[in-house]
């Protein structure tokens, strides 16, 4: 790795550590663009580049999110018990999702990244106030909501918080409570994903040398390295921030990497 890439996949990290704490994102809404332009630029199989850019992003969280996730929990913001519903859905759908996701083209693959970073997007632009007799669901619901947001958040590299976050304050929660809730869901998800690119990746033909599965290591720990220090700073700030201002701040990030995705499965 030259100094070039090394120098882009610490601003990255930086960038996408704050993003995880700020947003409860886990940084992958964030890195994966990113992380295949640049894998993109080394010369990685155009098959596998999108692949490995997810991958690699959800090895990240679960070093991001035990960082934020402390953070949020001194400002006692993590709503433990809706943590405790949810991971054991997430837990499995993290498992599917990279299999599911290694069947899929790369450029479908990338639309369909856009696709629900987009609505996503539109969800937290628009900032509808919930109904007040609107509940997150009971135990089974909110097994079958961890197992949506763990499936679509091991397809596409993330931590959750794209689906979670708009799903939690749809359903009453307060935005603040929701972020930091879904940066402590961050670990479950990236856990199961990671253990399942690197099973499913295992010995695919075309691997760059270090990768381990669909992981690219010397990634990784580059952007690992930046991450981990931004995110309880990137926290800090949410926690000082106006519920709308921090749902317009969301919006525009996701839309922005939208538009980059669209682009890159057109081509």
């Amino acid at each position: 790795m030259d100094i070039g890439m090394i120098l882009a996949l610490l601003a990255m990290g930086t960038f996408g550590g704050f993003a995880a704490g700020l947003l409860g994102i886990g940084g992958g809404m964030v890195l994966v663009p990113f992380i295949t332009m640049i894998f993109t630029a080394r010369g990685i199989a155009p098959e596998l580049t999108i692949h490995m850019a997810i991958a690699t992003s959800l090895a990240t969280i679960l070093f991001t999110s035990l960082s934020s996730v402390r953070a949020h929990h001194q400002h006692g913001a993590v709503l433990w018990p809706v943590v405790k519903l949810l991971a054991p859905g997430i837990l499995l759908g993290s498992w599917i999702g990279p299999w599911i996701g290694k069947q899929m083209d790369a450029s479908v693959l990338a639309a369909f990244f856009g696709v629900f970073v987009a609505f996503s997007a539109t969800q937290m632009l628009i900032g509808k106030k919930p109904s007040a007799s609107r509940a997150l669901p009971k135990a089974p619901g909110m097994f079958a909501a961890g197992g949506f947001i763990g499936t679509l958040s091991g397809i596409v590299g993330a931590g959750g918080g794209f689906v979670s976050v708009p799903f939690m304050t749809w359903c009453g929660v307060r935005i603040h409570n929701a972020v930091a809730t879904s940066a402590a869901l961050g670990f479950p998800i990236a856990l199961s994903g990671t253990i399942s690119n690197i099973y499913f990746g295992w010995g695919e033909p075309g691997l760059p040398e270090y990768a381990l599965g669909f992981i690219y290591l010397p990634a990784l720990a580059i952007i690992v390295l930046a991450s981990v220090s931004m995110a309880p700073l990137g926290a800090r700030t949410a926690h000082k921030m106006p519920v709308r201002q921090l749902q317009k701040v969301f919006a525009v990030i996701l839309y922005a990497l939208a538009a980059y995705m669209f682009w890159k499965a057109a081509h």
